[in-house]
């Protein structure tokens, strides 16, 4: 009997759930209500077709907000059941792949290794690259996550029962008991309110994030430590030979191939929320959650360890580790590994009872020690480790104590590093002010930068804190201490890994850097600070501002002291933002350029931070070949980079995705790390980049920053005013109350824009730059396919446009144009639908596809199968919006918009 088709698995999962939501619909709506969804899904799925709208349009303006409420609540969650469909379908790809033995999948690590044993990469060589690897993921608050936790933990159980389906041969009795479960899920969906009642705290935020950890992150870090190890043990048998040893009791310093990272709770950048009391409460949150972890870890060892001394012989310091215990049970008196755990978990929980003040679990006694750090109790998992091995129990200790010990190792106490980021602009009035209190300048702000370094240096060298006890300083000096202080007493009682980064938002100087440096030393806070660079400016001139760094003695003996690595964060949300997509994605490549040689010159290794969003226009898109795309030099064995909102959930709410998701990133660093012939575009493809960057520049600007209108218009054909209202993340829509486009946050500027499908950030200045550059040279058009062909950094750039272009739609933003209800409006839509059609013909041109999407037909089926329930919600959207803005400020109304924002955002997947 042939295999089932894949692709058919998919729409018959898709077919499954849209007739279990129908029957829900029609049970707690009513027939009436099942019946104009059936009648707007029907004609949603005829324009999608090409056909007219059939009344679609009337028929939406004319509902009464209780029925537009039940129709877009149905096409909310046919757009959410979707997702759960094509997640469990990206899974049986993966397992069909897996059974076949048909070989490591592209971009895999395996696949990545087999690479590397062809380039006939030695073990030495390798064990120097590994043994400084930082793959770090770092999650962040910034609010694009729409999807409350109630509905994504229902959602995984839908893919659970699914999984189960295609893994089981069900009898009819337990199809129906299969069925009646799905049923009962589908109806949890139904009657749980998509909306949050009220704004989400940093709190929240802090839990949110953390809940992924237990979901799958604990299992699939530990997972992917495993595998790494056995396959570069299958490919390179001496490699651990002559790597570090990763028990620190043997001396051993090896990192982790991945440690994830985290802003949530230390990011106050244009947040008032986080206040020091948020970073401490950040900071146990973390550790307890660490800690519990490690004990429910140990718990599991107690019961499962039952092996007998009448039966095996332990080592003699497993017996001494047992009668240390304090478990004087007569029923364990010869079980010595389950009271050697037993002790060890009893000094685990007056460990936590010490660092986070909360008794996680009883200790067995009263006298029990805490373990002063990780690397104690890692030293007594490796003698239970070294005990079993000792009689013939070698495969328990693999299977049963080894992940303890390896989650141990990866999470320590602290689970990851929080780091702390703040705009230069707060840090420089602090710094001012502890510098007037302390008698050392009485106008640093006045100071031009030579001077300001000279003061900074000088402080910097100085043992002696700045701060003058009963000083009277200013409230914010108050403030921002306090955070530091709470950071660095986190640090020194979780351990520096505990608050490891302190990034700069806006950081244009030498000395912006030079004042975190000294308000980190003001607090005694060991932490590696990172310049961030956003705007284009602050990108071209990032070479220079690094170069000035790292001369200065101060900073470069500072730098030294902390393993000579610099980290600088660059940000694609802002750049884009600032300057369009194309000459965002080139200003961010040169700046990667300009930075290796500067790190080169002097001779420290430079480590970026990539600040991406998931919206293309924020930097978003497939993570293997955007870290391949990055220019030779800049992936040296580390790479950070953000990953928020609703994409934390595409890529770990399940222990597929995560596992899948994290394996690649390790596998593009490994592989960028080893490709030193890589194309990278030549003299000639940088020369036409330099001019197409500003072409695209000019273009963009002219439209976002020039035209008279252009705000107004914005505010009118997007939900932008709107977004603020929805509860989804604690930090403020925009930095001031000003309505500038320079002041809106990058986050809502890309997801207003989603949600009218305009999409503007994604493409917009691209497609006249090609025009005015090659549009009448078949020469240099050749050149453009050429490039697209051969580079790795411009198929990204092209490729990236094109999935944003593929899920644009001009015919429903022309729907969002009847609220501009103007000419100004009409004249500025006309323009930008004309540079659409632009960009859509070059992408045609340069990928030689008449289809946008022809190198990912997956996405393409993706389209297919849910933006015809798409149309809906917009259509509903709009009218909603007009109703709002004449004046109708009724609850019913309000929510509708935001189930609308929630909806489409669902179903665009990667919105903000």
């Amino acid at each position: 009997m042939p295999a089932p088709d894949k692709e058919q698995q998919l729409d018959d999962d898709i077919r499954v759930l849209g007739r279990v939501l129908g029957d829900v619909v029609r049970e707690q709506a009513g027939p009436r209500v099942f019946d104009l969804v059936e009648t707007v899904r029907r004609l949603a799925v005829g324009i999608r077709h090409g056909d007219d709208d059939g009344g679609l349009v009337a028929l939406l303006d004319g509902l009464g907000v209780d029925d537009a409420l039940d129709v877009i609540r149905a096409f909310t969650y046919f757009s959410s059941l979707a997702n759960v469909a094509e997640d469990v379908q990206s899974e049986r790809r993966w397992r069909a792949h897996r059974i076949a033995g048909s070989g490591p999948q592209p971009g895999s690590m395996a696949a990545a290794l087999d690479r590397l044993v062809e380039q006939d990469v030695a073990a030495q060589r390798l064990a120097a690259v590994l043994d400084r690897m930082t793959v770090s993921p770092v999650l962040t608050a910034h609010p694009t996550e729409v999807g409350r936790r109630t509905v994504l933990d229902t959602r995984q159980r839908i893919a659970a029962l699914l999984a189960e389906r295609d893994r089981t041969q069900l009898t009819a009795d337990e199809l129906e008991e299969w069925t009646s479960d799905l049923h009962v899920h589908v109806l949890t969906l139904w009657q749980t309110a998509i909306l949050r009642l009220s704004k989400l705290r940093v709190r929240d935020e802090i839990n949110e994030a953390l809940r992924y950890y237990d979901l799958t992150l604990f299992d699939a870090i530990v997972r992917l430590d495993v595998e790494a190890d056995h396959e570069l043990a299958a490919r390179w048998p001496d490699l651990d030979s002559v790597r570090q040893p990763r028990d620190p009791s043997l001396g051993g310093d090896r990192r982790p191939l991945l440690q994830m990272g985290s802003w949530i709770g230390g990011d106050r950048d244009g947040n008032p929320f986080v206040t020091a009391e948020v970073v401490a409460t950040a900071l146990r949150a973390h550790a307890s959650l660490a800690l519990r972890h490690h004990l429910d870890g140990l718990g599991r060892l107690a019961v499962q360890l039952s092996m007998s001394s009448r039966l095996v012989r332990p080592t003699p310091e497993l017996e001494l580790l047992a009668e240390r215990s304090h478990d004087v049970s007569p029923f364990r008196a010869d079980e010595p590994y389950r009271r050697a755990v037993r002790g060890m978990h009893g000094r685990l929980a007056a460990t936590a009872s010490a660092l986070v003040g909360e008794q996680l679990v009883a200790p067995l006694s009263p006298e029990t020690e805490p373990y002063a750090g990780p690397a104690e109790l890692l030293a007594d998992l490796k003698v239970v480790i070294d005990s079993l091995c000792s009689h013939g129990s070698r495969d328990l200790a693999t299977r049963l104590v080894e992940p303890v010990a390896r989650g141990l190792w990866l999470f320590g106490f602290h689970l990851c590093g929080i780091d702390l980021r703040q705009n230069a602009d707060v840090h420089e009035p602090v710094v001012a002010d502890l510098l007037l209190r302390a008698g050392l300048s009485d106008d640093y702000i006045g100071c031009d930068e030579t001077a300001r370094v000279a003061l900074l240096r000088a402080a910097l060298v100085d043992p002696r804190r700045l701060e003058v006890p009963g000083a009277p300083y200013l409230p914010r000096t108050v403030e921002e201490m306090a955070i530091l202080e709470a950071a660095a007493d986190g640090a020194r009682r979780f351990g520096r890994a505990a608050v490891p980064h302190s990034i700069i938002s806006k950081c244009e100087s030498p000395s912006d850097v030079l004042e975190a440096t000294l308000l980190a030393k003001e607090v005694g806070l060991d932490v590696d600070v990172v310049p961030l660079f956003e705007t284009i400016g602050d990108l071209a001139a990032a070479g220079t501002v690094m170069d000035a760094l790292l001369a200065d003695p101060a900073y470069a003996a500072s730098l030294a002291r902390r393993g000579g690595v610099q980290e600088v964060m660059i940000g694609y949300s802002d750049s884009t933002k600032d300057g369009g997509y194309l000459t965002a994605n080139w200003s961010l490549y040169r700046a990667q350029e300009a930075l290796v040689e500067t790190a080169r010159r002097h001779g420290v290794r430079l480590r970026l931070f990539h600040g991406r969003g998931g919206a293309v226009g924020r930097g978003g898109g497939p993570s293997h070949d955007a870290i391949l795309a990055q220019p030779p030099g800049s992936v040296d064995a580390a790479l950070r980079v953000t990953e928020q909102g609703e994409i934390i959930a595409a890529k770990f709410s399940s222990p597929h995705l995560a596992r899948r998701n994290l394996d690649t990133m390790v596998a593009a660093v490994l592989e960028a790390t080893f490709t030193t012939d890589a194309p990278d575009g030549g003299p000639a493809g940088h020369a036409a980049m330099d001019e197409l960057s500003e072409l695209a520049f000019d273009a963009y600007r002219d439209l976002v920053y020039g035209t008279d209108g252009f705000v107004g218009f914005f505010r009118a054909v997007t939900p932008v005013a709107e977004l603020a209202e929805l509860n989804i993340g604690s930090r403020p829509a925009s930095r001031t109350a000003s309505a500038r486009i320079e002041d809106l946050r990058a986050i809502p500027w890309v997801f207003s824009w989603s949600q009218s499908r305009i999409m503007l950030p994604g493409w917009y200045g691209a497609g006249s730059a090609f025009e005015q550059w090659a549009g009448g040279d078949a020469g240099r058009a050749e050149q453009l396919a050429e490039m697209y062909a051969s580079w790795p950094f411009f198929r990204a750039v092209i490729s990236n446009m094109a999935m944003v272009l593929a899920k644009s739609d001009l015919s429903i933003a022309e729907r969002y144009l009847t609220l501009a209800g103007d000419r100004d409006g009409a004249a500025i839509f006309g323009r930008i639908s004309t540079e659409h059609g632009c960009a859509v013909e070059w992408v045609r041109r340069i990928t030689g596809s008449a289809e946008l999407l022809g190198d990912n037909p997956t996405l393409a089926r993706s389209i297919r199968n849910r933006f015809a329930y798409l149309i809906p919600l917009h259509h509903l959207q709009v009218a909603l919006l007009r109703r709002r803005r004449a004046g109708d400020d009724s609850e019913l109304v309000s929510r509708g918009i935001q189930l609308t924002l929630n909806g489409l955002a669902t179903g665009l997947r990667n919105s903000g």
